[in-house]
């Protein structure tokens, strides 16, 4: 689309007729020949000087109106408008945190086709269809076993999230459970986020073992970073010893920070869980658009220029006299008896 930045420049189109009508006419001198019988002479020779200027007065003023106008649109600073840019922000940090511990080896889950898999391949698969339905979020990836771990750094790229999540393998992390040490890393990593809303998902099948710091106290601190967290537990609640789920200090740990305990037992209902978190944790977008403008000014520069060379090329050419009149030689005498001009044959 085009456009004019200073369309008020357009106002000065009548400034050129202005200044000739208030401004006193300019005035030279040239030298001429004063011929008392100039008429006839023209009539005798079968020219109308004056013919010609009258045909070429109406028209005279169209040419320096085109160039005048050309002058002005490119003072306007013509632009050309693009398509608009939009580009989407992210308004939330998701943080995920994925128990590698020994107890996620464990073949009580089953996939899409039906097949037995262990608890890890199970959350990968359905945490992996979450992760398609968070555009517009920047996604990081924390793992813990006996220690928690960077995986993935927050970022809007999803497939990247995504790959990194498929290449965790169960105790790469330590056999055991740190699941204080996981939230307060990932505590951690949102000191650096402006993100308008924050959100842990913490999903573990087991006790914290191996903890440095309580997942309550984690909690806590992330409660007062206005820090949400939802966590999810899988497996057997029966399971006794090391490997105890403990389901209680998980739901004190979403409830301190205004979160949601969830217990998937099975994929069926691990989908239902992270269903009911999209729901949960709709996503807002934030949108920025920009529309290019190019300036283009050159463009009516450039036809001024070739208008007004093309005229003063064809005013040259009008000028010259052709070979063929130059090599003309016309008399010119008086009649003695009728006293009128005749041309000579």
């Amino acid at each position: 689309m085009l456009t004019f930045d200073y369309l008020w420049v357009f106002l000065l189109f009548p400034l050129p007729w202005l200044l000739r009508a208030l401004l006193p006419p300019r005035q030279s001198q040239q030298v001429s020949v004063r011929v008392p019988f100039g008429n006839r002479l023209a009539e005798a020779i079968g020219r109308s000087p004056v013919a010609v200027i009258a045909a070429a007065a109406p028209t005279r003023w169209i040419l320096p109106a085109i160039l005048w106008t050309l002058v002005l649109a490119a003072a306007a600073r013509p632009q050309w408008i693009e398509p608009p840019i939009t580009k989407e922000l992210p308004t939330r940090d998701l943080l995920l945190l994925v128990d590698l511990s020994g107890s996620m080896d464990q073949k009580d889950f089953t996939n899409k086709s039906g097949q037995k898999v262990d608890r890890l391949a199970a959350v990968k698969e359905v945490l992996g269809e979450f992760l398609d339905r968070r555009q517009g979020d920047r996604v990081g990836l924390v793992v813990f076993g006996d220690a928690a771990y960077l995986q993935a750094p927050f970022s809007t790229d999803l497939e990247l999230s995504r790959r990194l999540l498929d290449e965790c393998q169960v105790g790469m992390a330590g056999p055991r459970t740190a699941l204080g040490d996981a939230i307060g890393l990932g505590v951690g990593l949102f000191d650096e986020s402006d993100a308008q809303a924050k959100t842990i998902i913490a999903l573990t099948d087991g006790n914290d073992t191996k903890r440095k710091i309580p997942p309550i106290e984690a909690a806590r601190v992330a409660a007062q970073r206005d820090i949400h967290i939802h966590t999810v537990a899988i497996g057997d609640p029966t399971t006794v010893g090391e490997d105890v789920l403990d389901e209680q200090a998980l739901r004190d740990v979403a409830s301190a920070t205004g979160g949601s305990y969830f217990f998937a037992a099975d994929r069926k209902s691990l989908v239902g869980i992270y269903d009911e978190l999209d729901k949960i944790e709709t996503r807002k977008v934030k949108t920025v658009s920009h529309r290019p403008r190019t300036d283009i000014y050159y463009v009516p520069l450039a036809a001024w220029l070739l208008l007004s060379m093309a005229s003063k090329f064809a005013a040259a050419l009008s000028r010259r006299t052709p070979p063929e009149l130059a090599a003309q030689t016309t008399r010119v005498h008086v009649n003695p008896i009728t006293g009128s001009l005749e041309v000579d044959g």
